[in-house]
């Protein structure tokens, strides 16, 4: 199944695509169902998986029902997990390590990251800082060389990979580049991430290991770069990448966890305020945000 948090007024509502295009509101049923975090807490209490609980609220009957073009449409989509952390990992793909090899005065530092067992994670976003989907995505205004990063991010529950989004590492390659110790800088500040635009179990998705990520990046209404990779690519699966995160460093529940880009705009490519960045991810969606400078 497929999640989804949407605003209803004023008040954030769960809703569930079990059917192809449409989706039931849960909280209509329950107003128990408040959050996607809230049915996960119930699944782990009750020893089942998220579905199940979404099944059960379901059997009541008496949802309402939305198409998932009206929610993308309107200006209601949420983030489809209230993440308090979010993480990501860097140089998982070869072509990551390249490009950062290229953009570095420090380039060997990226290949010996690629080849090393402990992964290179960072600290990425807070829930303030994270955009829904439709909303403006921030580029730094000291920053002259910025790049969206399309990205299968997994969601941790208790220790444990319970479903998949899509993240947007939104990154300055130019503050990077300059010295790889203003990693933060370049990678977290306003508006600097986005997920959704739903939520989906690992039965939705199946081999993550084997999913085409795509990047579309329309300007003035045109397509200004476009590509995509596969995480069959990826160094290190998902699996890899949540063990290291959690060692020695416990995180809260609904941290969302972004697994790197296998997809790079040539160097003579930056972002500018009005473009549309889409990301596509089959089984889960299309995450599109517009551009904005912070």
């Amino acid at each position: 199944m497929r999640y989804y948090q949407f605003l209803d007024g004023v008040e954030v509502h769960v809703g569930v695509e079990a059917s192809e295009g449409v989706v039931t509101d849960l909280t209509s049923i329950t107003d128990e169902a408040d959050t996607t975090l809230t049915l996960l807490s119930a699944a782990h209490l009750g020893g089942v998986g998220i579905d199940d609980v979404a099944g059960r609220i379901l059997s009541c009957g008496g949802g309402e029902e939305i198409g998932v073009g009206e929610l993308s449409s309107g200006d209601v989509l949420l983030p489809p997990v209230f993440a308090p952390e979010v993480w990501a990992f860097g140089v998982t793909y070869m072509d990551s390590m390249r490009e950062r090899q290229a953009e570095s005065g420090s380039p060997d530092v990226y290949a010996q990251v690629y080849n090393a067992d402990r992964p290179e994670a960072f600290f990425k976003a807070t829930a303030e800082r994270l955009v829904a989907p439709g909303d403006a995505l921030g580029i730094r205004g000291d920053s002259e060389w910025d790049v969206p990063e399309p990205e299968l991010a997994f969601v941790l529950f208790e220790g444990e990979i319970v479903g998949y989004t899509i993240g947007n590492d939104m990154s300055s390659r130019s503050i990077e580049g300059a010295n790889p110790l203003y990693l933060p800088q370049a990678k977290v500040y306003d508006r600097s991430c986005s997920i959704g635009p739903s939520f989906v179990t690992p039965d939705v998705v199946g081999d993550a290991q084997a999913l085409e990520v795509g990047l579309r990046i329309e300007r003035d209404g045109e397509v200004a770069f476009e590509g995509s990779a596969n995480t069959a690519s990826m160094k290190r699966d998902c699996v890899y990448l949540a063990d290291w995160l959690q060692r020695h460093n416990r995180v809260p529940n609904g941290t969302t966890v972004c697994t790197g880009t296998g997809t790079i705009p040539p160097p003579e490519f930056t972002l500018a305020e009005g473009d549309v960045v889409s990301i596509s991810i089959d089984g889960i969606g299309v995450l599109v945000n517009p551009v904005v400078g912070v």
